[in-house]
């Protein structure tokens, strides 16, 4: 890696001031996918803001019908936290569901989806979850925010500050992982409200998106029956030397069955 300098700030202020007068600089959170990049110099910042100090951007509550997670709240204490096992157990399971221990004690819930890697597990259960996403700058309805591989719709230098995930009556996510990185070959979230039925997959495609013929089925008889024999179309999806297109899009059927049971 080449020199670059570091800058630990303890506000959000300091932290867009950093980011601001860094010349080519960069966000980082747990660095599961920044350093990968900055090593195979795919990323050459001239300066690393950390966000790990930064007050505010930590915690889980509920308020109405969100459940409230900073940014920069790890994995694990997602996994291991009351509030969210009572509020959308689905979520916690998810989180546990990520990586190695290391990783989940390491890695941050705004990290993964400023990133938005096309196979991470999160950006299925903020989509699903029909989450808001909060920053230093305003706040994206989850509909608007993914917007293709490592995309969002943050601007340069936006820091995410929390996350407010809707309260649904059920849901689940159940992937089918690869099994040296854990990241999502296929995954699927499913949420039931009381308006209707959202689905997500991740993994399987050039990012996380909803499906809308499940949905459809879903709303009307929430059971695995509803969506027996539906098939995901495998025009958009992703081959590669892990799965084809097609097997992706078989397995994006085994997956929904999947989570409609744990759900």
């Amino acid at each position: 890696m080449r020199e670059f300098a570091y800058a630990r700030p303890a506000s959000l202020a300091d932290a867009a001031s950093a980011f601001a007068n860094g010349g080519e600089a960069a966000f980082i959170a747990g660095g599961h996918t920044l350093l990968p990049a900055i090593k195979s110099r795919l990323r050459m910042p001239d300066t690393l803001v950390d966000l790990a100090h930064v007050a505010g951007l930590t915690g889980i509550a509920r308020d109405g019908d969100r459940l409230w997670i900073g940014a920069m709240t790890t994995h694990a204490t997602v996994t291991g936290d009351a509030t969210v096992a009572a509020a959308i157990p689905g979520l916690a399971r998810l989180a546990a569901g990520i990586g190695d221990p290391q990783v989940r004690n390491r890695g941050t819930l705004g990290g993964v989806i400023a990133n938005n890697d096309p196979a991470a597990d999160y950006p299925a259960a903020v989509l699903a979850l029909d989450a808001i996403v909060e920053t230093d700058r305003g706040s994206y309805a989850a509909d608007d925010y993914f917007q293709g591989m490592f995309a969002t719709a943050l601007a340069d230098g936006e820091i995410v500050r929390r996350i407010g995930f809707r309260v649904p009556q059920a849901a689940a996510y159940a992937k089918f992982r690869h099994p040296a990185s854990r990241y999502a070959v296929v995954g699927v979230f499913v949420a039931r409200f009381a308006d209707g039925v959202r689905v997500a997959v991740t993994g399987a495609g050039p990012g996380v998106f909803r499906w809308a013929d499940a949905e459809a089925a879903l709303s009307t008889d929430f059971s695995a029956a509803a969506v027996k024999g539906l098939t995901l179309d495998d025009g958009d999806l992703n081959t590669d030397i892990h799965a084809s297109a097609e097997f992706r899009a078989h397995l994006a059927g085994v997956m929904l069955a999947d989570a409609i049971a744990a759900a």
